[in-house]
């Protein structure tokens, strides 16, 4: 369960924000779109070493 602490005179549009904000932090929303779909674990991981190496490509580039 998600608590939002809004202040006194506080509008709805920041509590509103704010738990968003949470919301989208837990994860619900991209967990939920992964179990639409059974994805091979060896897709799985290929996924994970593209990302990494554009990270790492990523990082070699604004350190430069």
């Amino acid at each position: 369960m998600i608590y939002i602490n809004v202040k006194e005179n506080e509008s709805l549009d920041k509590a509103l924000k704010k738990f968003k904000k949470k919301f989208e932090k837990t994860g619900v929303v991209k967990e939920l779109r992964e179990r639409q779909s059974f994805t091979k674990p060896c897709i799985k991981k290929r996924q994970q070493i593209i990302r990494a190496a554009y990270k790492l490509k990523m990082q070699q580039e604004s350190g430069s």
